[in-house]
Parts: structure tokens; sequence; C-alpha cells
């Protein structure tokens, strides 16, 4: 699975302290996506001559194709996308779940909305999930996709805050905290290594891309499981999806912890599917 932070070293070294009790009891979760994009309209169009638009389409229900929708703005469609929730945020919310040491949440919730622009968007650009696990233990995804003010220094990142202190982590250092927020120790990436900073508003990180490329190379030939197999990554994107489902029925969510799926809802549970374009429905 795509969770590149999974292979980065740093990273991995900073949640190997977090679970070797460098904070104590982890308890909570903080994770955060920030961007400046801007307003997207679309418009009837033709179909452009190298684009097999019915092949692009996939699974999802036929719609007329039209322009500024290709290749990005889909993601703010329903029809085809997810919103930023599973388009950046499931990238933070895999790590908090590795360093949290959780699998399915026992609640969710969400609030936001489409709140910059009076547009074409239909998924929010204002977002904030909470998700409850087994054991007293949260995690927070906090995204504003039109709004670029950082949080903490960074326009996007994971803190982690146990009994003890605090940890944050980034794309290539982690720093503790003790309880009064004095900084007690302050990791970096040997060598500053360019291509694990700045935001990219396509992809996570080029440098990254290229550990987690190895890392998936070297477990078939070792015939192991990758740093992030597909098991994990589908808890961190159904954790995600829980989110938008939440927010799309307009209320909290009763999960069942040893699968993820929802309890007591019939509205909430009809989106746990989507309806599938003739021929393209997924047959297990």
């Amino acid at each position: 699975m795509g969770a590149q932070r999974r292979s980065a070293p740093v990273i991995t070294e900073g949640i190997e302290q977090l679970h070797k009790g460098i904070i104590g009891r982890v308890y909570l979760a903080k994770t955060w996506y920030t961007n400046n994009r801007k307003a997207t309209f679309l418009k009837p169009g033709t179909v452009p001559s190298w684009l097999d638009y019915d092949l692009w389409q996939g699974p999802a229900p036929r719609m007329p194709y039209q322009d500024g929708l290709i290749h990005y703005n889909w993601h703010w469609f329903w029809n085809w996308g997810t919103g930023e929730a599973l388009n950046n945020g499931t990238h933070e919310v895999d790590v908090a779940r590795w360093g949290l040491g959780v699998d399915y949440p026992i609640r969710v919730s969400s609030a936001g909305g489409r709140y910059e622009f009076k547009d074409d968007w239909q998924t929010p650009d204002t977002q904030v999930v909470i998700m409850d696990y087994p054991g007293r233990v949260s995690l927070m995804w906090e995204s504003r996709s039109s709004n670029g003010r950082k949080i903490e220094g960074q326009d996007r990142g994971i803190i982690f805050y146990g009994e003890n202190g605090s940890l944050d982590t980034g794309n290539d250092a982690y720093k503790v905290y003790d309880l009064d927020g004095k900084l007690v120790k302050d990791v970096k990436l040997d060598g500053g290594d360019d291509s694990l900073q700045g935001r990219n508003t396509a992809s996570p990180s080029v440098g990254m891309d290229n550990l987690h490329v190895m890392d998936f190379l070297d477990a078939i030939k070792d015939n192991r499981r990758p740093n992030s197999d597909v098991e994990q990554g589908f808890k961190s994107v159904v954790a995600m999806q829980l989110g938008n489902i939440a927010w799309r029925v307009g209320r909290s969510l009763e999960i069942n912890p040893k699968n993820g799926h929802i309890l007591h809802d019939s509205e909430a549970q009809k989106l746990w599917s989507r309806e599938y374009q003739k021929g393209w429905e997924p047959r297990v």
C-alpha cells in the first residue's frame, strides 16, 4: 500500500521509541493536513484525443466529461473521489494508527464543509475527523484544503500525546517534549534530504516513494511482508472512509472494533459500498 511513511527511517525510529515507552502510555494522536487549493468550476467539454474516458471512469457510474475534472480535481467529487480525507489524510492517520498500536475504532465522528469557496466541490475543504479506539485512545485528523496556514510550523504532521510528554513527527525528523513542553530530544534525518520536505499537491514525497518501492522489492526478494502491507493499509483507509460517512450522514457512528463495520445505522451502512457501473461490479 502507498503509505510511504512506513518506510521513512526517522519516522520508523520515532515510532519504535513510542512503543518502547519514551512518553509513557500514548492516549491521543493529532494529525493534520493544510494546503491552499483554489476554487474549482467544471464546464462541459470534449474528451481529449489522448484520454480513454470510459476506462478512466472505471467502476464509477458514467457521467459526461467536464473540463476541469482531470487529472486532479476529480478528488473533490463523490462519483470518483473521497476528498482530502483519503487523498492526503490517510497518510498521517496511518502513522498515527501505527504509533498508537490500534486497529479499528469503536466510534467515529466528523464535522466540516465546503467553507472557503462557493464552487463545484462536493467534498469538504475543512474537516475534522475524530476516532475513538478501545483502551481510552483517540485519533484526530484536521484538514484545511484552502487555507495554507501551518500547524506547529508544519503543513502536515502528527503529534502523539502520552502520560509523560509528547512526540512530534514529520517527514524527516521527530521531537520529544516533556509535560511542560520542554524539548528533550530532537532527531533529524542525516544530511537533511530536501526531497522529504515541502508541500506537493499531487504526491506526498518523491524521496519517500523511492524508499517505499525499495522496501517492496526487497519484500518480494526476501518473501516477507512489506512495511505497509495490504492489511494495515486497509485499516487506515477504512478509518477515513468511516470519517467521510459520518460527515455525509451528519452524526457519529458506532463501530464494531473487530472488523470496522458500522453498527445500528442503516443509512450509514448504505454508504459502506457504492453504486457501480454495469459490468464493473467487483466479484469476490
